[in-house]
């Protein structure tokens, strides 16, 4: 829940950077508040700039070859790093069998080790006793919180008076927490107040000032973890709009996520983040991907809620077929598609204030309308721009 500076960090992603294995490192190269990012370790992608691997757009952060090669580019830098972070994001969350030993470079050189894995690297005994000779800490982020410090769900979520959205994927590593992050900059330069409600190992390295971990948490207790922590940030902050981070997808045979955030963080609206020119669900050439109706059929059947917005992720799609694919979206659901990455989340920012206007007006009435603001003709006004 920190917004403070605690470090200055290289990301190690070495072979993943560029591909959906390297989400963490891209979300922390685009946005982090916990950490000053220095540089990327890859030594595939050795001497180009992160931003322009994954936006053509270059943001300052260079891609080294190696963990000494980044401590160097620190000191000249006159920052020296403090933090390696484990930014692979592999299927199962295991550590690679060749990063253990770039893992013991970094902690012989003095640097902590922040890791999202499920291999538990502070319980790893030859990483633990170079930690513990340097006097530098390694942290597993994704280490379980002891049981008497979880919540059971209460009920309480009722009380929450902001617009609760969703941001839920058609797939997992599809970029639900980067339209998060882009939709709170632009509500922000609308002068709405948001929050974010980070639900992975990636938010809480970015510095999401309200984060739970999902995938950490024994079952009984995820409902009433997702309920408590979206209840704080309302009872803490009364933001007019809270946003929360989606995992998986609900048809993902690996990561079914978005149930319980839809059962217990009783949102009002959801967005779709959905990559059109995917075939098959991440990591499983054998399982094709649902079509886009069946997945807002479904996230509206289990929710009674409305997909208020697809946004897209552009992979494998040319710049200039961005719009058609668009409209091909909306022609196909009725709900407008957009692109954050193009357009800053300016369009979408409209659409959710639009949104906050009728629920505002609809309590004055006493009551929410049936289609929770009309969103269809927003939509429809839209499209017709």
């Amino acid at each position: 829940m920190t917004r403070q500076l605690e470090g200055y960090a290289i990301v190690y992603c070495e072979g993943m950077f560029g591909t959906t294995n390297g989400k963490t490192a891209h979300g922390l190269v685009r946005f982090c508040r916990r950490y000053k990012i220095l540089s990327v370790v890859d030594s595939r992608k050795a001497g180009k700039d992160s931003g322009k691997v994954l936006e053509k757009n270059p943001n300052g952060i260079p891609i080294l070859a190696s963990i000494e090669d980044a401590v160097r580019h620190s000191e000249k830098l006159k920052t020296r790093a403090t933090h390696l972070i484990v930014g692979l994001a592999p299927d199962g969350g295991r550590l690679p069998h060749y990063a253990k030993e770039d893992i013991k470079t970094a902690l012989n050189m003095g640097l902590n080790v922040v890791s999202g894995l499920h291999d538990f690297l502070s319980e790893k005994l030859s990483l633990k006793e170079i930690a513990m000779r340097k006097g530098v800490q390694i942290i597993d982020v994704r280490k379980p919180p002891r049981r008497d410090e979880l919540h059971f769900f209460t009920g309480k979520i009722d009380e929450v008076e902001s617009l609760k959205i969703a941001l839920l994927g058609t797939d997992s590593a599809v970029g639900k927490r980067t339209t998060g992050w882009v939709l709170v900059k632009a509500l922000k330069k609308l002068g709405c107040s948001v929050e974010m409600i980070g639900t992975g190992q990636t938010s809480w390295m970015q510095g999401a000032r309200y984060c739970i971990i999902m995938d950490t948490l024994v079952n009984d207790f995820v409902s009433g973890e997702i309920e408590h922590i979206i209840h704080q940030a309302w009872k803490e902050q009364r933001p007019e709009v809270i946003l929360i981070e989606g995992q998986g997808s609900l048809l993902n045979p690996a990561y079914p996520g978005g149930f319980e955030i839809l059962a217990a963080g009783r949102p009002d609206l959801v967005i779709l983040q959905h990559a059109p020119a995917r075939k098959h669900y991440d990591g499983f050439p054998k399982s094709h991907m649902h079509p886009l109706s069946t997945q807002i059929k479904a996230i509206e059947i289990i929710g009674d809620i409305p997909v208020i917005a697809i946004t897209i992720n552009h992979e494998d799609i040319d710049k200039k077929d961005i719009n058609s694919v668009s409209r091909a979206i909306l022609n196909e659901t009725g709900i407008f598609a957009f692109d954050v990455l193009i357009d800053d989340g300016e369009e979408l920012a409209d659409l959710v204030i639009s949104h906050l206007a009728d629920k505002r007006a609809s309590e004055k009435k006493g009551a929410l309308s049936p289609e929770r603001g009309g969103f269809r003709s927003k939509l429809a006004q839209m499209s017709t721009r």
